[in-house]
């Protein structure tokens, strides 16, 4: 099988009932790149990648499309059925930007679960559960109103919630965990979420005022080098997120004992062949941790959810998607929902999504 055609589209995904806050950003609307492969056995596949805005990380969405464009003439000819070939070819390409090569192998492996007639998730191994974990993500917010939401999702069957904190007195954070702890208490696990927001003073403030709350606190301060400098000095177990930027990262970060389970997005590792074997580093050190994205649409949320069936359950922190923060779906019939809480894996093959192409308008980029 080759690589025959690749276009690009962008796609507007508005925030419903923005602003969604972050500690560094405020996101009113997201640009999504979804990338077509077509093949010369007529198989196409599909991927996406959806930076948060230009600030969460060195991501952006023009950045996304211009990587890709720079790929996609040397891609034409590959062969989607071999990964590894193909994600070196990438490397071979373009130095870098894991998050828009993340988008070709996604729709690599919709393409080769095509061409076999299986799921994403088996050809990662197998899923291990067909209802897969979600967690609600609140924006950062008045303490009363994170409470509120907080209850309502334990309400809805939500196994875990993240807790935006940051970009504020850090006063205001720590009343915002106390009271979403005197709302939940143990019905649902806590992360306390900095996004790099917290100075090293306050993060450590924050765990010591709090310290009869089991929550774990997720990328506290901008950088490992800060995070570790504190690292003995916590209360509270601490998760890499935006730092975690490649396996090479992981392996420092858990060789270091520098934290204790992850945050971690399949577009920012490089899709979902990396993610497997971060996936795998992870078992082998018993450490927990996410398989999700920063914002997308269907695909991404497919691509996600495939992968985190894959995860030892009792590693396994959830999937979060986009999808309570947008309207609709890029397929209406088999687009991914959360219901109690959780997920259910689409049954592909592939992905298991055929999106409405109509929705995406002309490709802003075509080659072959």
């Amino acid at each position: 099988m080759k690589i025959t055609e690749l276009h690009l589209y962008a796609h507007p995904l508005p925030v419903r009932d923005g602003p969604y806050r972050m500690a560094s950003t405020e996101v009113w609307s997201l640009d999504t790149t979804l990338v077509k492969l077509v093949t010369d056995s007529g198989l196409i596949g599909w991927g996406e990648t959806c930076p948060v805005g230009p600030v969460y990380q060195p991501q952006h969405a023009a950045g996304a499309r211009a990587a890709l464009a720079e790929m996609a003439p040397g891609l034409i000819g590959a062969d989607p059925l071999q990964p590894l070939r193909l994600q070196r070819r990438m490397d071979g390409l373009l130095n870098g930007h894991r998050y828009a090569k993340a988008a070709i192998d996604i729709a690599a492996h919709d393409l080769m679960g095509k061409a076999w007639g299986v799921r994403v998730a088996d050809l990662l191994g197998g899923a291990v559960t067909e209802r897969v974990p979600s967690y609600y993500a609140s924006g950062v917010g008045e303490p009363d109103e994170i409470a509120r939401i907080a209850a309502e999702r334990a309400d809805e069957g939500y196994p875990r919630m993240q807790v935006k904190i940051g970009g504020r007195p850090v006063e205001i954070d720590i009343e915002t965990i106390r009271k979403v702890w005197e709302r939940v208490g143990t019905r649902m696990r806590l992360a306390v979420d900095g996004n790099r927001g917290l100075t090293t003073r306050d993060a450590l403030r924050l765990s010591r005022e709090c310290p009869e709350i089991p929550f774990i606190l997720e990328q506290p301060c901008n950088s490992i080098e800060e995070i570790a400098a504190i690292r003995g000095q916590l209360h509270h177990a601490v998760y890499l997120d935006e730092t975690a930027e490649d396996v090479a990262t992981v392996l420092r970060a858990v060789g270091q004992g520098v934290c204790d389970g992850f945050g971690m997005k399949v577009t920012r590792i490089g899709g979902l062949r990396p993610m497997a074997v971060f996936r795998d580093i992870c078992e082998v050190r018993s450490m927990p941790h996410t398989c999700d994205d920063a914002w997308g649409g269907d695909i991404i949320a497919a691509a996600c959810t495939h992968i985190g069936a894959t995860v030892q359950p009792r590693l396994m922190e959830g999937v979060w998607l986009a999808q309570p923060y947008i309207e609709g779906h890029f397929d209406p019939e088999n687009g991914l929902r959360i219901e109690g809480g959780h997920i259910r894996l689409p049954e592909g093959p592939g992905l298991g999504i055929v999106p409405d192409e109509s929705l995406f308008g002309a490709p802003v980029a075509s080659f072959g």
